[in-house]
């Protein structure tokens, strides 16, 4: 083997990789850039976008309580020892200040009544024969026919007659009392909310024989701390939510003057509207104690996976890129407060962000979709 022989087979092989290299070199250097790759990729679907907008929304304390009557009155009998004849409502029944609600048996006070008549009557005759004295003993006061001391005796008799009629009356007033006690009455218009009494019961000046809600009024007595209560103002707006899915809309009447010194909790007093809401219930409520700026999206925007919330924002385009088929950024985000079919956005996205509106369900990070600006 000669010296020309010994170098010509690593000549050619190193033809053979130079060779090579000048085919794959112009492969290389040709090769489109990522940008256009993306644009050239078949979008998943076409979308609308949108911007986060800012809003101005309530800030509302949540809080539990109970729902009591405005006021309840004990209605019950003034006299006693009398047998119920007629009771005329029930639990439930809408009354008005005055109506009957039972009527006690009146045969006794009717019979003291007519008793107590008879003795005006008497007295009022006494009174009469006792002028009539007095009169004539005025007339001869002069003549000397009568004693001084006689004189005096049919005055006082007058005074004394007169005095007796006055109290028989007086009596006879009480009598006529005690018959209107006879019937039970409502002291003010309302619901009655509770009965305890039953026909031909023997009752006894006191009892209670019904409860009535004083006008129908309920109010909704919420439990807050004190640093809930710091914020709580009078004529605030609040919003109950009701077993049946509805809700109630009331306002803040007063705030208790002092702090259970057991619970450390105050109460607070909503007026609200008794429909829906009954006394007994345990609700809870959002009362709306000011106002904050909130970065929101519409409802439809959210994408809920794993658990967690997410947005899908547009990628922004790169050099001469297509301007309408863009890749996706999948944005996990923190939501916070839902007003009707908004949500609020506390975390993971910028104010300037360009979203899809709809459809994020279908999509994942970094597909290419066809964009159309939501009108």
């Amino acid at each position: 083997m000669n010296i020309s022989q010994t170098f010509s087979i690593p000549t050619w092989i190193a033809g053979l990789t130079l060779a090579g290299l000048s085919i794959a070199l112009p492969a290389l250097t040709s090769a489109p850039a990522p940008a256009a790759v993306a644009a050239k990729s078949k979008a998943v679907l076409a979308v609308e976008t949108l911007v986060p907008t800012r809003q101005e929304w309530p800030v509302a304390i949540k809080v539990n309580g109970a729902v009591a009557a405005w006021q309840e009155a004990k209605i019950g009998a003034e006299i006693g020892s009398l047998r119920i004849k007629q009771i005329l409502v029930d639990v439930g029944s809408r009354v008005k200040r005055g109506q009957d609600l039972a009527v006690l048996a009146d045969d006794t006070v009717l019979a003291e009544l007519h008793k107590q008549q008879a003795s005006v009557d008497k007295s009022r005759a006494n009174l009469a024969k006792a002028q009539a004295d007095a009169a004539r003993a005025r007339e001869i006061q002069d003549s000397g026919a009568l004693s001084s001391q006689k004189i005096d005796e049919y005055v006082i008799a007058e005074q004394t007659a007169r005095a007796d009629l006055a109290l028989a009356q007086a009596e006879l007033e009480n009598q006529r009392i005690r018959l209107s006690q006879t019937h039970i009455v409502a002291p003010d218009d309302g619901v009655i909310s509770a009965r305890g009494a039953g026909l031909g019961d023997v009752v006894a000046a006191g009892t209670e024989l019904f409860r009535l809600v004083r006008q129908g009024r309920v109010e909704w007595r919420a439990e807050v701390n004190a640093q809930q209560l710091a914020q709580i103002r009078v004529g605030q707006a609040v919003e109950l939510s009701l077993p049946d899915g509805g809700s109630v809309i009331g306002n803040v009447r007063m705030t208790a003057p002092t702090v259970n010194d057991t619970t450390r909790n105050a109460l607070v007093y909503v007026d609200i509207p008794n429909a829906g809401a009954k006394p007994g219930m345990y609700l809870q409520g959002s009362i709306v104690v000011g106002a904050q700026t909130a970065l929101v999206v519409p409802q439809t925007a959210l994408v809920l996976r794993d658990g967690r919330d997410y947005l899908f924002e547009i990628a922004k385009p790169s050099g001469s890129a297509d301007q309408t088929a863009r890749s996706v950024i999948q944005r996990s985000v923190v939501t916070g407060r839902r007003v009707g079919d908004w949500v609020e956005i506390r975390e993971g996205i910028s104010g300037d962000a360009s979203l899809i509106a709809g459809g994020g369900a279908f999509l994942k990070d970094g597909d290419i979709v066809n964009v159309t600006p939501k009108t």
